[in-house]
């Protein structure tokens, strides 16, 4: 049954009202609707709570069940209490640790705006982000980068979302900056992220509203993992 995520309309929403429509084999809890955003493109699934009454489940992360990416179990953490299909609760997450990777999803979005080059892989963390590019040449300079990375913050542009089908994906396939991880497709529809005069890329993941809520950033590693490929490190501060 297909999740209704609301995370993708609103990074903001910390809770909502749902109902448990299935257990997975595994024991993760599905909901008809949910906030919380389930691992994928390199950002963690939330952890948080979901609670119905008195019973309160803590929740290790969240994940999709599908390869179209429509469904999401919330994974309890071990030895939690059971809930059961027709449950009401209150699913929240634990926002400070949403909203850092909110900032460092963002940040992300502008170092590969500020690094023009493929991107061969990225993971976003609570305290420290990385981005791995297809660069034929080193000489990367991180003062530099950081330096740009941050004026491109300090304009406090606007970040916004919406959608296009697959077809103006497939027509427009410069949009795509990621070599491994593809936007989900086959649904019909693909989410993009823009950040005004800045960056346009197709993206799943939680956002800040505009540039400036990110506060600073510094590039702190670049690591030659290969003939052609470099990690670029990034860490708020």
């Amino acid at each position: 049954m297909a999740t209704d995520c609301l995370f993708r309309d609103d990074s903001y929403l910390k809770s909502c009202e749902a109902r448990v429509v299935a257990i997975t084999e595994q024991g993760g809890i599905v909901l008809d609707r949910t906030v919380f955003y389930a691992t994928s493109g390199g950002q963690p699934g939330d952890t948080g709570t979901l609670t119905a009454g008195g019973v309160t489940v803590p929740i290790a992360t969240a994940v999709y069940t599908d390869a179209a990416k429509s469904e999401i179990a919330h994974v309890p953490a071990p030895n939690s209490p059971a809930l059961k299909i027709g449950d009401q609760v209150t699913a929240t997450v634990d926002w400070d640790k949403r909203h850092a990777r909110m900032r460092m999803h963002t940040a992300l979005h502008l170092l590969s705006a500020v690094l023009p080059y493929a991107v061969t892989g990225g993971s976003v963390g609570d305290t420290e982000s990385r981005l791995d590019f297809d660069i034929p040449e080193a000489g990367l300079d991180k003062d530099d980068i950081t330096a740009k990375v941050n004026a491109m913050i300090g304009k406090d542009a606007a970040v916004s979302s919406r959608w296009i089908t697959d077809a103006d994906l497939e027509a427009n396939p410069g949009l795509v900056k990621t070599m491994s991880v593809k936007p989900p497709m086959g649904t019909g529809r693909v989410r993009l992220i823009e950040i005004a005069g800045l960056d346009l890329q197709p993206c799943g993941g939680t956002h800040v509203r505009a540039t400036a809520e990110i506060g600073k950033v510094q590039v702190t590693q670049i690591e030659k993992k290969g003939k052609q490929n470099r990690r670029v490190r990034l860490v708020l501060v």
